[in-house]
């Protein structure tokens, strides 16, 4: 036992008892409390690219509630690069055309489903088929349809479902819900969310291919604008009417580029959206009676900021919003704790999405939703 190594035993530990038994010939590991022992859940994530290797499996490395316990990837030289960064035994390593046998993998509650939008559907409900708890990278899918039968699925299994919307783990996008729903500043009167980035590098990338992304800014940053609109007013929206412009059509040739949709919200709220593959903006306002709050930026990364009319600076201490997000899931399983992004609130931005679209095919005409509370999540 004396020649385990650090990292051995920190993956053996994640997994339970496992770890517990080691605990007693290490003098490394004194001190650990009951918390530190506490059985986290093994998170397997379907893609590799870039959020996976930049985002996902860094914010996993210091998760309290779950890490990374295996990949699944079409690309075998992967493999062996991850397996000798984050420790990952053979056993849980999968290709897509193998993934369905993860069933039998006990350390492996959580599938993250990272591949492209098109592809979302089938993995997510190949992985609740496994058993195996779901969160799905936002877009949650490339039609209402395809959230219907995601959403079905999981149910079916009896297995929890999640969208990638690390924001609404993010302590900055609470408090904006604190002040609009303890009307702080009184009533909201107007929002507006600009979500955007200049993506002209690759011309060859698969959000810029409909077949796989299924749209262009909208799909991407665009639901990033829809949900802070639907945040920074507490309510969903009934109505939307939308207008579509590119500057570089020879470019944007299969994808929107630039879209701006303008939401009405209950009681005469009023809400602006931009979203575009060619410009930068990243941005939330939202106008109250008595005053105003901003988020500038407000998307991104992070470190965000924002400021209210008192002057106020909006500010905490930065940490990764992937970790907090997975976080936030692994703990929703575990206790039934809060699930803040729920299969049903990914549906909910998917209906937007398809009418925005609707709206531009038909001239800019208004388009009405019918949404309820649908998506909204009480905390």
């Amino acid at each position: 036992m004396s020649n385990i190594s650090r990292r051995t035993f920190n993956r053996k530990l994640t997994q339970g008892m496992a770890g517990s038994a080691l605990l007693a010939g290490m003098p490394w590991a004194c001190g650990m409390g009951e918390e530190a022992q506490e059985r986290k859940l093994g998170i397997a994530l379907v893609g590799l690219g870039s959020y996976s290797a930049g985002q996902l499996a860094p914010g996993l490395v210091n998760a309290k509630h779950c890490y990374l316990a295996g990949i699944v990837t079409g690309t075998p030289a992967k493999e062996k690069q991850w397996m000798e960064e984050y420790d990952i035994p053979k056993d849980n390593v999968y290709n897509y055309e193998n993934f369905d046998k993860i069933a039998n993998n006990d350390a492996i509650d959580i599938v993250y489903v990272v591949l492209p939008n098109s592809m979302h559907a089938e993995f997510c409900i190949r992985a609740a088929k496994a058993g195996k708890h779901v969160i799905c990278e936002k877009p949650m899918a490339v039609s209402v349809l395809e959230c219907d039968a995601i959403i079905e699925a999981c149910n079916a299994a009896g297995v929890k479902l999640s969208v990638g919307y690390r924001m609404q783990s993010d302590p900055y996008t609470n408090e904006i819900k604190r002040l609009v729903r303890e009307k702080t500043f009184g009533d909201v009167h107007y929002v507006s969310s600009d979500a955007a980035y200049i993506s002209r590098g690759n011309p060859d990338q698969w959000r810029l291919n409909y077949a796989l992304s299924g749209g262009g800014a909208l799909m991407n940053m665009g639901v990033y604008s829809i949900q802070s609109n639907i945040y920074g007013t507490g309510t969903n929206p009934i109505s939307v009417s939308a207008q579509e412009f590119s500057t570089i059509p020879e470019y944007f040739k299969d994808t929107d580029e630039s879209i701006t949709a303008q939401m009405q919200f209950p009681n005469g709220v009023v809400g602006h959206m931009f979203t575009s593959h060619n410009a930068n903006a990243n941005r939330l306002f939202v106008n109250f009676r008595r005053g105003w709050a901003e988020l500038n930026p407000c998307h991104s990364y992070g470190p965000l900021a924002g400021r209210t009319s008192e002057g106020k600076e909006i500010k905490y201490p930065h940490q990764s919003q992937q970790m907090v997000q997975m976080d936030d899931f692994a703990k929703h399983i575990k206790t039934g704790s809060t699930n803040f992004a729920p299969g049903e609130m990914g549906k909910r931005d998917m209906i937007i999405v398809e009418a925005i679209y609707q709206s531009i095919k038909e001239g800019g005409k208004t388009v009405p939703l019918d949404l309820g509370n649908m998506g909204i999540v009480k905390s």
